[in-house]
């Protein structure tokens, strides 16, 4: 019967932990990472407002704001811009 396979998929795509593919982060040489500035520019385009990037164990970590003014840490891949984990800045 397909309905099992039907719902995990289901499950796995809406979970709120899909939305990431990973939240670890990749070595990726650092030549090939994006910039700050680009960076900055795809998380605008997300709704983020970023106040600063650093790096965090591979990541580039921005800390910004949402739409709704919450303070967020972004964790992107360094050389796709791929979100990898959203999380509320403590």
């Amino acid at each position: 019967m397909k309905t099992p396979l039907i719902v995990a998929t289901m499950i796995a795509v809406l979970s709120p932990a899909a939305a990431f593919a990973s939240d670890e982060c990749p070595n990726v040489p650092r030549d090939q990472w994006m910039s700050d500035a680009a960076i900055t520019e795809k998380a605008k385009g997300m709704g983020y407002d970023v106040r600063s990037i650093k790096v965090d164990d591979g990541c580039l970590e921005a800390y910004a704001t949402d739409k709704d003014g919450k303070r967020v840490e972004v964790y992107f891949h360094p050389g796709t811009g791929e979100v990898l984990k959203v999380s509320e800045d403590d």
